[in-house]
């Protein structure tokens, strides 16, 4: 989808040298800090700017190509462009005549995203939750296989969270479609997306399945009314231990295995006694601490 994408604003890189690509059947996390380049990324996939150099495709093809691009791609960048005085039926009637699709897929579109209690009332009064939805609604008039869609959960609540993650789990992994996702919000991208691409300063940190982002073990978790005692007591292992501010501590330099046996040697008690794991967000931040590293190839 992107290949050696590049896009220069005078002075700024905003796009560096970037490649991925994004399979059918898939919701794809598109992440990164803010200014990492993301949006552009986007407006780039979708003929909204021009790459200073690479290609950025869809179906093989530059977005400006597709033969009817409102029934293949479905995109939200925002969800501000409404006419105010509008009603959500009639902004979504304007749409279908510009995709040549029935007034009736209005209707449709609707009711899948929750709105047909509020089909008649002006977009002026829609919370952002709502513009939100109706933006996703526009999206998805054309029946469209592919979604793209910029921070698609901002200003929803836990209950609209809930249903836009269970829509798109429905639509790519009942449906076969694609989704790409960008997201600042990581706890639930952990729960939505299959694959994962980061990007820190214009540039690919990670591509690849989420289940093989290298969360891994981070040390050992231990909690003790002794932390002193223990830390001497690993010191021949040449590990070290941390306290931290929540009482327990971490064990780096020694399995879990060594802490046991090593806390029973010394008699010293222990009240917890587990390997550590990273989180999705722990990983965000290391693989994003060092943009000037080299671009990784995508997987």
């Amino acid at each position: 989808m992107a290949s050696r994408l590049t896009k220069v604003f005078g002075p700024i890189r905003a796009v560096d040298d970037l490649s991925f690509s994004v399979e059918p059947g898939t919701v794809t996390g598109f992440l990164g800090p803010n200014g990492a380049g993301k949006t552009t990324t986007l407006r780039m996939l979708l003929g909204l700017a021009t790459p200073t150099s690479g290609t950025s495709t869809i179906n093989g093809v530059p977005y400006a190509r597709l033969p009817a691009p409102g029934r293949t791609v479905g995109a939200v960048l925002e969800a501000t462009s409404f006419y105010p005085g509008r009603s959500a039926r009639n902004h979504l009637r304007v749409f279908c005549a510009a995709l040549e699709v029935p007034d009736a897929r209005a209707d449709q579109v609707l009711d899948l995203v929750g709105l047909t209690p509020a089909a008649r009332y002006p977009v002026r009064g829609f919370s952002m939750g709502m513009r939100q939805r109706l933006a996703l609604a526009t999206a998805m008039l054309g029946d469209p296989r592919i979604l793209i869609l910029d921070e698609p959960a901002n200003g929803l609540d836990p209950e609209g969270i809930a249903w836009l993650r269970a829509l798109l789990r429905h639509f790519a992994g009942n449906e076969g479609r694609t989704v790409l996702i960008s997201s600042h919000v990581l706890s639930e991208v952990e729960q939505t997306v299959d694959n994962v691409v980061i990007i820190a300063k214009g540039r690919l940190v990670h591509a690849g399945p989420l289940a093989d982002l290298g969360r891994g073990t981070t040390g050992v978790i231990v909690r003790t009314p002794s932390p002193d005692l223990l830390s001497a007591a690993l010191t021949p292992l040449g590990a070290r231990v941390t306290v931290l501010t929540d009482g327990s501590a971490t064990v780096e330099g020694a399995t879990v295995e060594q802490v046991g046996h090593a806390a029973w040697e010394a008699h010293v008690e222990l009240h917890e006694l587990r390997v550590g794991s990273s989180s999705l967000e722990e990983t965000f931040l290391r693989l994003t601490a060092d943009p000037d590293a080299p671009a990784a190839t995508p997987g």
